[in-house]
């Protein structure tokens, strides 16, 4: 397989669901800096050499994805607001049936009032669209050797799919061509091979669910003209619908509502996941406390930290991941005695763990300022290593060093694409 389509591959499947945020947004200004920041790196940067290799592009792509994840939950907590505690007093909404229906507060410090609250009561969950197939023997030979080809047709466009039958191919094996090819399209749909008794069949399920009133269907699978394509059709059945998607339902403070998803805002402030039909009526949603919702603030910032020492040991065996662990603990161990003080304790791989009643009661003493200095500069000083790690992921691969510049004699190379594009885009890699 190409280089390119394993990078692609491996960051799709793994985080090419995620949504984005508004803190995935920039001025020009930030984009300003970034920019300088690269050439800065560029203009440094010695020449090497690096073998590449499936675990240096998913090492790479982790290392890119967590270092967002960091700048974006610590952009999360900046405030605009005076005072070192007002970064960590951030809002956390719950909800008091968390089966039933998730919450994240999205909105700012100023945006709602903290003694808002209402209900929510959950009819149906919305549905994806699922055409399953005929169920064959998986041994038969139920398709004659040829070329057939169908099209997909989505709300995006119209797509064809062209697949062929040798002698010796069996139903599971022409089967398992299909699904290659509807999941290797990256158009929305997942397709797998399921077994009822001894027989199997294609089940192709839509990612989104819901459609809109002016929709028949999330995709449409239609054969070629020619006599051949139809009977391979009539022979998979894929063109038949099992389920149709369906928008949720639900009520909000007791008036009727629908979605096409299972996850929607409500006054652009609260983001809503509603995973269950509620049984024992209305979820009631509001905020937590000020002390726990500064404890779970400190929480999310530690999971973030553990998420990159993690990736540093898992690749300890293929990657330059000491340089790794040395940056990322370096900022906790600077800070050891402090946070140790306040309930964070660090272990000897350097995971920090919470004992969130110490936390509590540093963060709701007299002196509590300096309990939130301490989390402020931890917090910062990650932010910092996050940023370096982000613009030169590949400073942490194992690599062959060739040549070192001449230091403080080279000029700006602000065209240099930098080596993870190249390994994104160059399939020549």
């Amino acid at each position: 397989m190409a280089t390119i389509d394993s990078a692609y591959q491996y960051y799709l499947s793994t985080y090419g669901a995620s949504s984005g945020t508004r803190y995935d947004t920039h001025k020009k200004s930030q984009l300003r800096e970034v920019y300088n920041n690269i050439v800065k790196v560029n203009k440094e940067s010695p020449l090497y050499k690096i073998k590449y290799s499936g675990e240096v592009q998913r090492f790479a792509i982790d290392l890119k994805e967590k270092t967002r994840s960091i700048q974006n939950m610590i952009a999360s907590l900046s405030s605009e607001e005076s005072g070192l505690e007002s970064a960590f007093a951030k809002k956390v909404a719950q909800s008091s049936d968390e089966e039933s229906v998730g919450v994240q507060y999205i909105g700012s410090s100023t945006d709602t009032d903290p003694s808002e609250t209402f209900e929510v009561e959950v009819r149906n969950l919305a549905t994806p669209q699922i055409n399953e197939g005929e169920y064959l023997s998986p041994n038969g030979h139920d398709f004659k050797p040829g070329t057939y080809s169908f099209d997909l047709n989505t709300n995006m466009g119209s797509f064809e799919f062209q697949y062929n039958v040798n002698g010796n191919n069996t139903n599971q094996d022409v089967q398992e061509k299909i699904i290659r090819l509807i999941n290797s399209s990256n158009i929305g749909l997942k397709a797998d091979y399921v077994s009822q008794g001894e027989k199997g069949a294609v089940h192709i399920e839509s990612m989104q669910t819901g459609h809109a009133k002016n929709e028949d269907y999330l995709f449409e699978i239609v054969p070629s003209p020619d006599s051949g394509s139809i009977k391979a059709m009539q022979t998979l059945g894929i063109h038949h619908v099992t389920e149709s998607a369906r928008n949720s339902s639900f009520l909000l403070n007791g008036s009727e509502r629908s979605s096409l998803s299972n996850t929607f805002t409500v006054n652009n402030n609260f983001e809503l996941t509603l995973k269950k039909i509620s049984t024992d009526g209305a979820s009631r949603i509001g905020f937590k406390a000020n002390s726990d919702a500064v404890a779970d603030n400190v929480q999310s910032l530690v999971n973030v930290y553990n998420s990159i020492i993690k990736l540093g040991h898992d690749s300890a065996n293929t990657q330059n991941s000491n340089k790794l662990l040395r940056d990322m603990e370096g900022v906790a161990k600077s800070y050891h005695n402090e946070l140790e003080a306040i309930g964070l304790q660090m272990n000897s791989e350097g995971y920090i763990s919470i004992d969130r009643n110490l936390l509590t009661d540093a963060i709701t003493a007299e002196d509590s300022k300096e309990s939130f200095s301490v989390l402020n500069r931890f917090k910062n000083g990650l932010n910092e290593k996050a940023a370096s790690a982000s613009i030169d992921p590949m400073n942490y691969v194992s690599k062959v060093l060739v040549a070192y510049k001449n230091p403080g004699h080279n000029f700006s190379t602000p065209y240099v694409i930098s080596i993870y594009s190249g390994m994104m885009l160059d399939r020549y890699c």
